[in-house]
């Protein structure tokens, strides 16, 4: 197998086979952040085209969001039984085939079929979880490093692919700027197929920073008994106030970031006469910035306390939806926004994923974010129609925008409460 080939060149340059599977799932993060955030580009030409409401379109893209976290848990929970490599390759087929089977679509249901259930069982199916995974599973040292290397692959996925699929939507139509995405995907698919290991063990190999090969753990011998798996942790972590102080900030999370500002930033730019191409410009920007300020979230989360780091961000993109509405949309003002939202759009990630294995345990860690992310995507999805139900009564996204401000002020005030001590180690499914 060339990985195993690939894992011995690895060692004799004394570099661990860790950091090829950390590329790997990069890759793999990437092109999906590309098919999560398309749909974005692409809500004018379908109104456009077929007379949908910016209501119509978001409830489609609710049901994306709502279920790529819904996923989270099971998803870490087929990861452990089936392995990883397995449930990228069988993600990435799913979202590929609702990608090509859209580019006929006529009627709003198959909007809602493709983009909202299949695309969003199919990214779901990794997720931010696939990160998590990753990074606890082959690192036990740089852990936070690799979790923002991760976390950030979405933020270069709009920096590769905005500008780029609005200047082809707007040239060429969205059907072209799709196929783009598709090749995308078989790329990454290709690199999961050659590169891609489900753990350590499988080269014979220790994580990062420790001596020891980990085994396998146990995993459920029936189909019913996996997929009880994520339904008993969560009854376990259910009676942890930390879980939901967790839950909750991350709700906040994805309905201002994912839900709001990746789903209608470019229309509303729209509204004050900026071109798509130009909005999706000032996403990539948010994007080269937040590659910047996720990294180095996941240096600052090797070394100091998460709580407050998630404080701090919090507070900073609070006050940055705030300053929007009270903007005056020039290139200026907006680049000002796109600097300091994007130095923390994903940067809450790596502190939320040290304290989830902090306090509930490694090999739990990737079911219980799971449920963590969950609530980031049920945020994100209550945020998308907001926004298009605010746009379509109020013909303004302003009231949406400004009420995910002060729920980040909210969620920064919230996550100080989290204790400084470790959870107890869970009971085993």
């Amino acid at each position: 197998m060339l990985s195993t080939m690939f894992a011995r060149r690895l060692a004799a340059r004394n570099v661990h086979y860790g950091w090829a599977v950390a590329g790997t799932t990069f890759l793999t993060m990437l092109v999906v952040a590309g098919a999560v955030g398309a749909p974005g580009v692409f809500i004018v030409p379908l109104q456009k085209e077929f007379g949908w409401s910016a209501a119509d379109i978001s409830g489609a893209l609710a049901i994306r969001f709502l279920l790529f976290g819904g996923m989270g848990p099971f998803a870490a929970a087929f990861m452990n039984r089936f392995g990883v490599r397995r449930m990228m390759l069988i993600s990435l087929s799913i979202v590929i085939g609702g990608l090509l089977l859209s580019l006929g679509m006529t009627q709003l249901w198959q909007l809602v079929l493709l983009w909202g259930v299949v695309i969003g069982v199919g990214t779901g199916l990794t997720a931010m979880v696939l990160g998590a995974t990753v990074a606890t599973r082959w690192f036990s040292e740089r852990r936070g490093l690799v979790m923002g290397l991760l976390s950030a692959s979405t933020a270069t996925g709009q920096l590769a692919f905005l500008p780029l699929l609005a200047s082809m939507t707007g040239s060429y139509g969205w059907r072209v700027a799709m196929l783009l995405v598709c090749g995308a995907i078989l790329v990454a698919a290709v690199a999961v197929m050659l590169l891609m290991r489900d753990r350590p063990s499988d080269l014979n190999l220790a994580p990062y920073g420790e001596q020891a090969i980990q085994p396998v753990p146990a995993q459920p011998a029936s189909l019913g008994a996996l997929l009880a798996t994520p339904l008993i942790v969560l009854r376990d972590v259910a009676k942890v106030p930390t879980f939901w102080i967790l839950f909750f900030s991350f709700y906040i999370c994805g309905a201002s970031t994912n839900g709001l500002v990746q789903t209608h930033f470019i229309s509303l730019c729209g509204d004050y006469g900026l071109a798509a191409v130009g909005a999706a410009s000032m996403l990539a920007m948010m994007g080269l910035f937040d590659f910047a300020g996720t990294l180095a979230s996941g240096w600052l989360s090797d070394r100091y306390d998460n709580r407050w780091l998630l404080f701090f961000y919090y507070g900073l993109r609070g006050l940055s939806l705030l300053y929007l509405p009270f903007s005056d949309f020039s290139i200026y003002s907006l680049s000002l926004f796109a600097i300091f939202y994007g130095l923390d759009w994903v940067a809450t990630v790596p502190p939320t994923v040290k304290l989830t294995a902090q306090r509930f345990g490694p090999e739990k860690a990737n079911i219980v974010f799971g449920w963590i992310f969950a609530g980031h995507q049920l945020g994100a999805a209550s945020a998308a129609l907001a926004g298009g139900l605010s746009r379509t009564a109020w013909q303004s996204y302003m009231p949406a925008f400004i009420a995910a401000g002060i729920l980040c002020l909210i969620g920064a005030a919230l996550v100080l409460l989290i204790n400084r001590g470790r959870t107890q180690t869970l009971a085993t499914a």
